[in-house]
C-alpha cells in the first residue's frame, strides 16, 4: 500500500534528481565515458586516488547504501578497508567495464526503490549502518568530481 505523504512526490523527485547527478560537479556517465584506459590506474600529482580507486569506491559505497536501504538484516562492510580496491589500477579493461556496469545497475535499483510508492522514506527505528556513523561520510559527488579532474588533466 502506498505511503500517504503530502511531500512524498517532491521528496522522491529531489532524491532522483540527486541520484542522477543533479547539483554535482560532474555526472558519472560523462566522466567514465571519457576516461582514457592508460590513466585509470594513475594517481595524478597531488591526488591520493586513481580513477580505478574512485570508481570502485563509488560502486562499493553505493552498493552498501542500496543494500542497507532494502534489507533490514544487512550488515555493512568494514570501514574503511572494504570500501576501497586493493590495487591502484584495474586488473583488466573487463574489470573496469564490469565496475561501471555494476554502478549503473545499482543506481537504477536505487532509483526504483526511491520511486516505489510503497517505500517509506521516513521509516523510523532503523539502525544506521557503519557508513552513516563515520566521521567522514562517503561523498559520492566529490568522488565523481575527482574522477572528472583526472580526465581533464
Amino acid at each position: 500500500m502506498p505511503i500517504k505523504d503530502p511531500h512524498g512526490k517532491q521528496l522522491r523527485e529531489h532524491i532522483i534528481y540527486l541520484l542522477n547527478g543533479g547539483g554535482a560537479h560532474a555526472r558519472f556517465d560523462d566522466v567514465v565515458k571519457n576516461m582514457p584506459e592508460e590513466l585509470r590506474g594513475v594517481k595524478p600529482n597531488g591526488l591520493p586516488h586513481s580513477a580505478w580507486m574512485l570508481l570502485e569506491h563509488l560502486r562499493l559505497a553505493q552498493w552498501d547504501i542500496l543494500e542497507f536501504s532494502r534489507n533490514s538484516k544487512y550488515k555493512s562492510p568494514e570501514w574503511p578497508k572494504d570500501y576501497w580496491p586493493k590495487t591502484d589500477a584495474p586488473p583488466s579493461t573487463a574489470a573496469w567495464n564490469k565496475s561501471v556496469q555494476q554502478f549503473r545497475k545499482d543506481l537504477k535499483a536505487m532509483q526504483e526503490f526511491v520511486t516505489n510508492p510503497k517505500t517509506d522514506l521516513y521509516a523510523q527505528g532503523i539502525e544506521f549502518p557503519s557508513a552513516a556513523r563515520r566521521e567522514k561520510p562517503i561523498n559520492i559527488g566529490g568522488c565523481t568530481a575527482a574522477l572528472a579532474r583526472i580526465v581533464t588533466k
